[in-house]
């Protein structure tokens, strides 16, 4: 039932043994030993949601081999782990050796390190980078391995490590529960069907009510994310999306009176919760199944392409946007992926989105974004909608690192943190209401802060940047932010950047599109 091979980065496709299973309070005792463990012998578990750890190999006292399940269904995929360890010495130091990686590029290679917590401090934070290595080990085939030194501190406390911050599906399904109790009349939840292990696949809608009648055309964005379920920070990043779009924020209130907003938070809800890294339950990419979904193996796609194919042939609906959210395991910063068209008009459209959202997110990068028809990426959801929407939708995969961003202020890179991956979705709505501006379709002025006056793209710009740096510490005035521009070319809508001179007006050619549209 699992894919079809196709490159991912491994020198090796299998471990010395296959691992089935996650380990379940498995005590870690020296060979010969007998009876309870003492304090100081390790116990792991990972038989939680979204746990991964799928075999444990004792080396000396202070070292271990650890072994990552591969995907159920799948063992080519082995990246995701997610596990506990207890009954800890005080002041025990150990190495631990996570030996199984199936990819050989890694943000390890760039500083990236695991994540820990424990009873007593439930907050994640990231091990210092100076305790782990990233190499070629020639006592495990030459695979790459990631090891990592840890001294544990709290006897009483149980420590739980993983490779980035964990999001469940439970905790999803809390999120979605708590929204639906404020009873807010611009927002709705959705159950579009059930999963192979009958959990849901819900769809959110955020609009006005009067949205909601359908005698006028209306404009849709449609967003999806955690196709693949050990991309966390991309559920973090919807969050971040969904929690402005809901909020007093009076960019939020315009874009509900004018836009419906469809979201599907959580694709892969099987995969999440079994704690697989790529898969669904089946073994399958679901990211590669957008073409065909089969409505018993892949039911989340099937139901959310015909919501999506749906809305396509409703003459009343206008969806102008779908954006798959993903993150990445070897880039850094916030970035995106289109398709390429031999329509030059439809081609230079599409790079507008990118260039808004990177002047209003310090860390999305124009340079790691790219349009392309990689033979690799057939049967995507960016790449099959864009040939199944209509010409006048723009589809992307926003693309966010595991790791860290760099900003054009800074030649060091910052992590990510929770909060980081959720101000990027707040980022992204902000951006829905520029282009918006910029086609001319929403003319409303709440206030002159946040809207800028016809004609004036970039002076509204100014305004509203330098309202948010009066408040926000961490937002770059306008001034600021042009010169940091300057340094590195201008990103104004008619430049070329890599994305194609445009030989014509792009702010006209979108407002007489959607004027046709009428």
């Amino acid at each position: 039932m699992a894919d079809k091979k196709v490159d991912s980065g491994s020198e090796s496709d299998s471990t010395e043994e296959p691992v089935v299973g996650n380990v379940n309070k498995f005590a870690v005792v020296p060979p010969g030993y007998s009876g309870r463990p003492k304090k100081g012998h390790l116990i792991f578990d990972a038989c939680f949601e979204c746990g991964n750890l799928g075999r444990v190999d004792y080396i000396t006292e202070y070292e271990y081999d650890l072994f990552i399940r591969p995907d159920t269904c799948n063992p080519r995929f082995r990246v995701w782990f997610n596990f506990t360890v207890e009954n800890v010495k005080s002041d025990q130091r150990v190495i631990f050796n996570i030996v199984n990686f199936s990819k050989t590029k890694s943000l390890y290679r760039d500083g990236m390190s695991p994540m820990v917590k424990s009873t007593s401090r439930p907050k994640w934070v990231r091990i210092p980078a100076k305790h782990v290595y990233y190499y070629r080990c020639p006592d495990h085939r030459k695979n790459y391995v990631m090891s990592f030194s840890f001294c544990f501190d709290r006897e009483d406390d149980v420590y739980q490590f993983a490779y980035c911050y964990p999001y469940s599906y439970t905790r999803l399904q809390n999120y979605l529960d708590n929204l639906e109790k404020k009873n807010m009349d611009f927002f709705s939840r959705e159950l579009l069907c059930l999963t192979v292990q009958q959990r849901r696949l819900d769809m959110i809608t955020i609009t006005h009510p009067d949205n909601l009648d359908m005698d006028e055309v209306r404009h849709t964005v449609f967003i999806t994310a955690r196709v693949h379920p050990g991309e966390t920070p991309s559920s973090f990043v919807c969050q971040g999306l969904i929690d402005f779009l809901i909020s007093n924020h009076p960019i939020a209130k315009v874009l509900r009176e004018h836009i419906v907003f469809k979201i599907v938070p959580m694709l892969n809800p099987d995969g999440v919760y079994l704690g697989n890294y790529r898969c669904s339950l089946m073994g399958f990419d679901l990211n590669r199944h957008w073409l065909e979904p089969s409505p018993w193996a892949h039911p989340t796609l099937y139901a959310t392409k015909n919501i999506l194919m749906e809305l396509d042939r409703n003459e009343k609906v206008i969806v102008d946007f779908y954006i798959d959210i993903h993150a990445h395991s070897t880039l850094m910063n916030g970035f995106m992926y289109g398709n390429t068209y031999d329509d030059i008009e439809r081609y230079e459209r599409q790079s507008v989105f990118p260039k808004l959202l990177g002047a209003n997110a310090e860390d999305f990068s124009l340079a790691n974004t790219n349009f392309n028809k990689d033979a690799v990426k057939a049967g995507t959801g960016r790449r099959t909608l864009g040939g199944c929407l209509d010409d006048n939708s723009h589809c992307y995969t926003l693309e966010v690192s595991f790791f860290s961003y760099q900003t054009s202020a800074s030649s060091s890179s910052l992590p990510y943190t929770e909060e980081g991956y959720m101000k990027l979705g707040r980022n992204l709505a902000r951006t829905f209401l520029d282009y918006y501006k910029l086609v001319n379709f929403i003319t409303a002025k709440p206030s002159s802060s946040i809207v800028p006056k016809p004609g004036a793209y970039r002076s509204g710009v100014r305004d509203r940047q330098h309202e948010r740096s009066q408040t926000d510490p961490t937002v770059e005035s306008y001034e600021d932010r042009r010169r940091t521009y300057n340094r590195h070319g201008d990103f104004g809508i008619n430049s070329c950047n890599g994305f194609g001179d445009p030989p014509t007006s792009i702010r006209l050619q979108l407002r007489d599109r959607d004027m046709r549209k009428y």
